[in-house]
Order: C-alpha cells, then structure tokens, then sequence
C-alpha cells in the first residue's frame, strides 16, 4: 500500500496490484462503472465493503492489502460485494517478504514528564486506591469520593486525582496457579505505572490475594509512597473510609512534590489499541499510528502491540520483524496457547470480527488483523512478554492479551504504558486511568459525528488531503503533547474510573 492513497474516479481504493477486490469509498449503488478497474457493481456496495475485480472462483483466495485475507465459499462474479455471505477465513499464509526499515534522521525530540525514584517517567501524576478483592471496591470508592468532597486534593494542584482501582475477583479462587499470578501482577503492575505517584491499597481480610503475601513477593515497602490496612481490621466500612482519608493525607503531600521536567521522548511506552474497527481501519489510522510508533522508535520509545486473537491471519509478518529466533519462537508459542485455548471452550479464532466490524466492512479475522498489524509500523520486534508482565526491552514490543479492549489496555497498564493510541472506525468510547487514551478516528464522517470523543481525523488519508506520513507525525506530535499534559478527549469527558478489565483466566470456586 502507498503513502498517499488513490482514489478512483467513482470513489474506490485499490490497496495492493495483487488484489482482485477494491473497497468502496463511499456508498455505491449496483451499476457503478469503475472505469480503471473494467468493472461495474452487480449490487449496492455499502462504505467501506469491498468489490470483487474480477471473478473468483470457489476455493480461491480473496486478497487485500496484498495478502490473503479468506477465501471464496461460493462463485463470485466481477463486481460483486465481497463480504460475508461468499467469503470465510483460510488456513493459507504467504511468506512474508522483507519489510522495508523506517529510517529518520529526525532531532531528539522531548516532552515534559514526571521522573520517578526508579528512573521510570510518567505523564500522569495520579495516586491509587488500589482493592485486593471485590470486596474492598465500593470503600475504595467511597474513600475516592470523599476525597474530592472534602477538598483533600486542593492543596496539591500538582496531582491530577485519585482513582480508584477496583475489580470483580479476589475471591473464589486457587491461591496460586495462572489466575492468581494474572490478577496479582495486573495489580501490582497497574500500581506500579510510573504515572502513579503512590498507591494506598485496601483489602477486606480474608481474601485470596492478602495484602502481607503481595508486600512480600514484590518486596513493597510500607511508606510515603504505599500504605495499605483491611476493612476487617480496622472494624467495618464507615472507620475505613475515615482510615482511607487519614492514610491520604499521609500520602499526599509527598505525591504532590513530582514536578514535571524536560524527559526524552525515549521515555515514552505506548500501548496501541484499536476497537470498533471498520475496513478503513487498516487503510487510514492503522498505518497513520504505525508510522507514528516508528517515528517514536526512532527516537528510542517504545510502542506496544497486543489483542493476540486480533494479529490472527498477519502473525507470519510478525514473525518476519522478530529480531530474533527466540523472540519469533516465543510469539508462535501464544499463537498455539491461543489456537488450544478456544478449542477447549468451544470457540474458534475466526468468531471474530465482531457483528459492528462485519457492518464496517470487515470480513474474517484475517482481514481484520492484517489492518491491526499495521499500528506497529515496520520497526523490528523486540520483545514478547505474556500479559501485565513488565516491558525490558525499548523499540517494538508485543504483549500477549485477548482481543477485548479494556482488558488488553489494562494489560498494557500494568505492563509500564504511559499513553495509550486508541484507533476506531465505527466509534469506540473508551478512556483509561492513570493513562490517557487518545482516540484516532478511521473516517470523516465518524469523525464528525463523535467530534467530543476524538482526538485526531485520520479519515483525511483515505479523501487524499494528508498522506499516512503526514498524519502520522501529527500523531507523534499530538502523542508528546499529551504526555506533557494536554488533556485527551476522554480525559476531558471524565472516562477512566470503570476501565479496569483484568484478564480472568480459569474456574470460579
């Protein structure tokens, strides 16, 4: 696919010689002549669904992006709307040829931050009102809510809130093994996000995960910058919401000392995400982001990609950019994890896309993740880790997770992003505590509709008025703004507080 995108005379993009369909730029009525293609439209073509070039066999693959993204279920016709009803997912992967490396010779570049005891920097200067379990989570709230009743934080313009971190589990469940390990490393990992300032954690008493065991195996010191007590301990909800309070006013004043300085922008750790995806997803703000996390690469950022289900149809591209057999070896792993994981539930890898990514054209998973792959740009991949565990390496970095996105963002979270890039065609809305999400929107008329919730257009690629260059630096710019402290639209809609998704893996007891 080009930088700049071409659009037909009768409004069609073509993104690959190879492919044999195109896709719909806007609604076309059956009848179209597409003049450069020698074809005309056998039906109505909704925006963004594609449009066979020629005939395709039964049995055949049907190719976008250059790539083969399913396979004929029946005769297709030239001119006919591929989608659905004459095209599923296939078994079939090219090799993936040599990827082109993204060069800059762009000067350092920098943002305001605030630098941590551990060298970490945040964009964000939050403090935490972490929960152990279930239980705790409404006096978590309660405390977070009297906290602002009280003006406890008026005094501290240098902090932007408190937020409370609660969940639905902590209880019911096996003291170790794989869901243990899960919750109490995406809790502590959520904690430990340098965009916190410190962390008051609550518990009830007899819950799973208890809070001297959590202190003990990540080595938490009790102090300015954590303090923690039970419900049961301290005699019931109402003394531990005054004991929450008192435990903040300790807390605060220390918290409230991080200032922000001039940090390199190599500081930064992006968690990519994209949700309600459309087709134009993979054509506008999926490469726009990708040449956005390369640019930041450059610079010695990091960008994260996740949602495994959803890189399901592209990992061969993956594999291609590993930096290394064992890196390459290590994602093949959570692709097989994942290919038994949903047999064992009844499930396969192509239920996905969801019924809102098939009405924005998007057919089968491999589709649908051949567009996703695309907001990791072209920079080599460095690191696989599983989910929530910490980030080591700098550069291009995949993180293992379902393909839900609240619960991989929290992933991210607790893995060490200090900003999230959130793409969407059909309108996701979403926002995250401690880390902002700034949302970038697949198409104009999207865009237009849910102005409040987004951040950037990056429709304008597929009209031909900005080129996949051009928007992405205007997200990396964007990108460093935020992270100096420019609010994000979902930051400013007050999103945040009920983001928290853990990834629940295993039985309820």
């Amino acid at each position: 696919m080009s930088d700049q995108i071409a659009l037909h005379d009768t409004g069609v993009v073509r993104l690959h010689p190879s492919d044999n369909v195109v896709v719909a730029a806007h609604a076309l009525p059956a009848g179209t002549k597409i003049a450069r293609e020698n074809v005309a439209t056998l039906d109505a073509i909704p925006f963004g669904h594609k449009i066979a070039t020629r005939a395709i066999a039964k049995g055949e693959s049907v190719r976008k992006y250059g790539q083969v993204m399913g396979v004929a279920t029946q005769d297709i016709a030239a001119g006919a709307h591929v989608h659905v009803q004459n095209c599923t997912t296939s078994d079939l992967r090219e090799e993936a040829g040599k990827i082109a490396a993204f060069h800059s010779d762009a000067a350092p570049r920098t943002f305001l931050g605030y630098k941590r005891l551990d060298g970490r920097v945040g964009t964000r200067n939050y403090v935490a009102v972490l929960t152990s379990v279930n239980c705790s989570a409404t006096v978590a709230k309660f405390i977070a809510e009297q906290a602002q009743k009280r003006g406890l934080l008026d005094a501290y313009p240098n902090l932007d809130g408190i937020v409370p971190i609660v969940h639905q589990s902590g209880c019911g469940m096996a003291s170790q093994g794989e869901l243990y390990d899960l919750l109490v490393r995406t809790l502590w990992g959520t904690a430990n996000n340098p965009n916190f300032a410190a962390v008051l954690l609550v518990g009830l008493g007899c819950e799973v995960p208890q809070i001297a065991r959590i202190a003990k195996d990540y080595n938490i010191k009790t102090g300015p910058h954590f303090q923690s007590f039970t419900i049961q301990d301290v005699g019931g909800t109402r003394k531990a919401v005054e004991e929450g309070l008192a435990r903040l006013k300790e807390i605060l004043p220390e918290a409230s000392r991080a200032t922000r300085t001039p940090q390199p922008a190599s500081e930064i750790v992006v968690g990519l995400q994209c949700g309600g995806s459309d087709a134009w997803s993979g054509v506008t703000a999926n490469p726009a982001l990708g040449n956005a996390s390369d640019r930041l690469v450059a610079l010695g950022g990091t960008v994260v990609l996740s949602e495994t289900p959803e890189i399901y149809g592209a990992e061969h591209l993956l594999y291609a950019r590993a930096a290394s057999p064992e890196i390459s070896r290590a994602l093949r792993e959570r692709i097989v994890w994942w290919e038994n994981y949903t047999k064992i539930n009844g499930m396969e890898m192509n239920n996905n896309p969801s019924p809102g990514n098939k009405a924005g054209g998007l057919t089968t998973i491999l589709e649908k993740s051949l567009g996703a792959v695309a907001k990791a740009g072209t920079s080599p991949l460095n690191e696989v880790i599983e989910y929530a565990k910490p980030i080591t390496k700098h550069g291009f970095v995949f993180m293992d997770s379902p393909g839900l996105d609240p619960c991989s963002a929290t992933g991210q979270v607790a893995s060490g992003a200090n900003l999230i890039a959130f793409t969407t065609g059909r309108g996701s809305a979403y926002g995250c505590k401690p880390t902002p999400s700034i949302k970038l929107a697949t198409n104009t008329a999207m865009y237009q509709r849910m102005t409040e919730d987004m951040d950037i257009n990056c429709g304008t690629i597929a009209t031909g008025e900005a080129s996949v260059a051009e928007k992405g630096a205007e997200i990396l710019t964007y990108m460093l703004d935020v992270a100096s402290g420019k609010k994000t639209k979902s930051e400013e809609l007050g999103y945040g507080d009920l983001e928290f998704v853990p990834w629940h893996i295993g039985a309820v007891m």
